[in-house]
């Protein structure tokens, strides 16, 4: 018998931009992410030391990179993305706060049925960026109908 495969966690989280530099001033700023590395097509910055949010300007990517030990395939990404960070509930108001002072306009809050919560707003590509607070998950919601779930 063999174990079950899993994977551990989502290491890199991928956004395409229009501006490099706005979107990781962005970041870096509003979110305060630790910029780690970057060149004219990418910029990556720590999330956790588990994670990271990767940002591609969009349209650099959609050759192969060759890379020392293999080749990167080609990817890119168009339209507005989203992504949620989790955060403690205790420092939602907080967060608000600081979006305001960096001048973010909320565009949405959510209240939801578990009693978790989550705030909506765009960066500079416009990308759709969530803060919810950390147990949104832990007491998850009914999938949605006729949604698959892997039972492997």
């Amino acid at each position: 018998m063999t174990a079950m495969l899993h994977p551990r966690a989502i290491l890199e989280t991928v956004l395409y931009v229009d501006d490099l530099d706005d979107a990781a001033a962005f970041y870096r700023d509003v979110l305060r992410l630790v910029p780690v590395q970057g060149d004219d097509r990418m910029r990556v910055l720590k999330v956790s030391d588990e994670n990271l949010l990767l940002l591609f300007l969009r349209g650099g990517t959609t050759t192969a990179i060759p890379v020392p030990g293999g080749v990167i395939p080609p990817h890119d990404g168009s339209g507005p993305l989203h992504l949620a960070f989790s955060v403690d509930r205790t420092d939602l108001a907080a967060w608000r706060a600081h979006l305001a002072k960096k001048g973010v306009s909320v565009e949405s809050a959510v209240s939801w049925p578990n009693d978790e919560e989550s705030l909506y707003f765009r960066d500079p590509s416009g990308n759709l960026v969530e803060l919810a607070t950390r147990g949104l998950w832990n007491r998850q919601r009914q999938p949605p109908a006729g949604s698959d779930q892997a039972t492997d």
